[in-house]
């Protein structure tokens, strides 16, 4: 079997080499027309096409009898060793088919320290009566000094005048790589110029800089070509010479000064396979090109010649055979093969027709083995689709769901109010539990946010852990909190029981936790005293709704500022009831294992296990004295006295120095009545004995009193003798503590 694949494999080999033998001996023989096509007649006959190193193509000429016109006449100058062409008294560098390059003249003067002008020129040309003229794209008008500004004077049909000024004082001033104005200036130039005067002149002749910069230049030539050095330009001797023979100046040349319109009417200089192309230079004037597909000099009979571009391989893109023709080539391939023969197209392709039957075999065979692999894999993914579709069948009744079905069909409302999720649809909806899609990670579990196929955007809660001995209590609680509707509860929106945990799919609340925003770095403007006081009412109602408003009384169980949530408005929203519990209306308490957040966890708890409605006032009363104080429930690096803060507060209460653990902003807002109040009411949920502390709805009440009180004036003015008077009536040693703090300096500079 070995034997035969290499055998397959030996002759797919021998004949890949002979087909790229015959392509290689098909290009070798090409190749000779090429060179024969490169020495095309670029000067009318018996002319001569080179000076020097310059080529010079038609309609440039040396003499009359070689040049098109008398400004394409050139002199070719042998005393110079290589010889050098000239136009008049100009060198020409180079020629191409729509520019010259010529040889550029400085204006320059110096002076001496005294700043007497000590060398001085202007500069000077006029191509008026050519058809050629001073291309504004490719030259810059450049002046180099420290004490210099420059005018250039021209034009052709228009005059104009521009200048560009050029200072520095000292030479740790000057910058070189490029013009900023600080030694070096340059500005462009405008269309169609054909004649030009410039002059250079000075403020001050140099005094006070003649040390590093005796001269000032000016002159305009290619851009590009010039490369201003700081320093070494301003104080070398030799930078006329340089310039000259690094910069060139570069012309635009044309036929004569008509449009292609005008000129095909009479003298039309292009030949044939050529096309006339307009100047743009705003003169008028015109050129022309060979067709694409020829080359050669249009200016001379008979005109372009065709370019045989199969002579040339990188002239085509042809993979074995090119065929020219007149203007155009096209590509083919050898016998046997089939398809377009470009390199990059569809190539050249074996007929299997014409193959040993080996490779029919060998193709069979691949073929036969793609199928079979291509069915097994198909088998694979089907049957583990079969399996997972199974195992969620099998999660969704462990989970409830077909008593969440049945609870569903027999009420209405709960038709509209809660929705059964798929996995598939949470797995979408989060990016396959993507890492970066987390919101946040609890005792109970981790928060995703997802993105539904209605465009919502949701918080989907991923439980650790399910008590398969508690399911038909998740789904009354399910049920029951889907139909909460409260502006201050996080809304459940459904669940997805096809998972080993149940999912829980909430509303999205945007602005993060209350938490973040009281212990979260830098200072949160918005978080003032009243909308403190909002927030703790707004919360406080939310708790007081779902025990006493709800169908079924709902304990929380977790009450924490990490589970009150900020919309993007700060509206207070209760959240994470992943702890919470349903008791019936006869029941007042729930017997249960002891769970929460150190910090918050109600006393009794740890000692009875008992669940009531007083747990959650306990941990409301922590999370009012975080919004006055600004501290964390428990914090290990404070010291041993204020480490749990409950204590602390309360302690401080007794020892009348409330008022020193405030939070300073909160002092400064609040009045005395409603910060004294706020604080008793925090003492009475933190009671140790449950049936001393005040009912949840009695907390919101109290709340929403506190926040029709208007803000104590003493907040923005200075305090009278006769309001402290009135304060110490009730409590003296509270009133001087809070008359203290308001007035102070360092309150306003926490």
């Amino acid at each position: 079997m070995q034997r035969n694949i290499l055998l397959q494999y030996a002759l797919i080999l021998l004949i890949h080499i002979t087909l790229t033998f015959a392509a290689t001996n098909f290009t070798t023989t090409t190749a000779d027309t090429f060179d024969i096509l490169k020495a095309a007649t670029i000067t009318k006959p018996g002319c001569p096409s080179k000076c020097g190193d310059l080529t010079v193509p038609y309609p440039f000429g040396m003499g009359n009898l070689c040049a098109m016109a008398k400004w394409f006449e050139l002199n070719c100058d042998s005393t110079f060793d290589p010889p050098r062409a000239f136009l008049d008294r100009i060198q020409v560098y180079e020629i191409s088919d729509n520019e010259m390059q010529i040889s550029n003249v400085v204006s320059k003067k110096c002076y001496d320290e005294t700043g007497a002008t000590v060398q001085g020129n202007f500069a000077k040309s006029d191509i008026t009566g050519t058809s050629f003229s001073y291309s504004s794209k490719r030259n810059k008008f450049t002046v180099v000094g420290c004490d210099d500004f420059a005018l250039i004077s021209g034009g052709s049909g228009k005059k104009f005048t521009i200048g560009c000024l050029a200072l520095c004082s000292e030479a740790k001033d000057v910058i070189g790589g490029y013009c900023s104005g600080i030694g070096c200036c340059q500005t462009s130039l405008p269309k169609g110029l054909k004649f030009y005067f410039t002059d250079i002149f000075t403020f001050k002749n140099h005094t006070g800089v003649s040390s590093f910069d005796p001269c000032g230049y000016a002159f305009f030539g290619e851009e590009n070509r010039f490369v201003f050095r700081g320093v070494e330009d301003l104080s070398d001797p030799s930078f006329v010479e340089r310039v000259t023979a690094t910069v060139p100046i570069v012309l635009d040349w044309t036929i004569d000064n008509r449009t292609c319109a005008e000129a095909q009417s009479y003298d039309y200089a292009c030949k044939g396979n050529s096309y006339c192309v307009d100047s743009g230079t705003g003169l008028g004037g015109y050129r022309c090109k060979c067709t694409p597909g020829f080359e050669g000099n249009p200016y001379l009979d008979p005109g372009c010649t065709d370019v045989d571009e199969c002579a040339d391989p990188s002239s085509n893109n042809c993979e074995h055979i090119c065929n020219n023709f007149v203007g155009n080539y096209n590509c083919s391939c050898p016998d046997g093969q089939f398809g377009d023969g470009r390199r990059g197209g569809q190539g050249c392709h074996a007929n299997l027709n014409s193959q040993f039957p080996v490779i029919k075999v060998s193709l069979g065979t691949g073929f036969g083995f793609l199928f079979l692999l291509s069915v097994v894999i198909w088998l694979y993914f089907s049957i583990k689709k079969r399996k997972l579709i199974k195992l969620r069948k099998k999660f969704f009744q462990q989970n409830g769901g077909v008593l969440l079905k049945q609870q569903i069909s027999s009420n209405e409302s709960l038709m509209d109010s809660t929705k059964i999720f798929t996995a598939e649809e949470l797995e979408k909806a989060t990016d396959n539990y993507a890492e970066e899609r987390i919101l946040g990670k609890g005792g109970n579990g981790i928060v995703y946010k997802g993105i539904l196929p209605d465009k919502r955007i949701v918080a989907i809660k991923k439980s650790k852990e399910m008590d398969k001995s508690q399911t038909e209590q998740f789904i009354n609680e399910v049920v029951i909190l889907t139909q909460v509707n409260h502006r201050n509860v996080v809304k459940l929106l459904g669940c997805c029981l096809e998972s080993e945990v149940p999912l829980l799919v909430y509303e999205y609340v945007s602005n993060g936790t209350l938490d973040e925003h009281i212990h979260g770095k830098g200072t949160l403007t918005w978080l003032s005293w009243g909308n403190r006081l909002r927030i703790a009412s707004e919360a406080a109602g939310a708790l007081s709704y779902l025990y006493s408003a709800a169908s079924k009384p709902v304990i929380h169980r977790d009450v924490k500022s990490a589970n009150i949530l900020l919309d993007e408005s700060y509206t207070a929203k209760m959240a994470d009831f992943g702890a919470s519990r349903l008791i019936s209306l006869d029941q007042t308490e729930v017997t249960t294992l002891v769970q929460g957040t150190l910090g918050y966890l109600d006393p009794e708890y740890f000692n009875t296990s008992l669940l009531t409605e007083k747990s959650d006032v306990y941990s409301f009363g922590v999370v009012l004295a975080e919004l006055l104080t600004g501290k964390k429930p428990i914090d290990m690096k404070r010291s041993q006295e204020q480490r749990n803060l409950t204590m602390y507060f309360i302690m401080s209460m007794k020892e009348n120095r409330l008022f020193q653990i405030l939070e300073p902003r909160v002092v400064r807002e609040g009045s005395l009545e409603q910060l004294q109040a706020t604080a008793e009411l925090v003492k009475r949920c933190l009671h140790l004995t449950g049936k001393d502390r005040p009912t949840m709805k009695e907390v919101a009440m109290e709340l929403e009193g506190l926040r029709k009180f208007t803000q104590h004036p003493w907040a923005q003015q200075p305090v009278h003798e006769e309001s402290v008077g009135l304060i110490m009536n009730e409590s003296d040693q509270s009133a001087d503590l809070y008359t203290a703090l308001i007035t102070s300096n360092d309150l306003y500079t926490v």
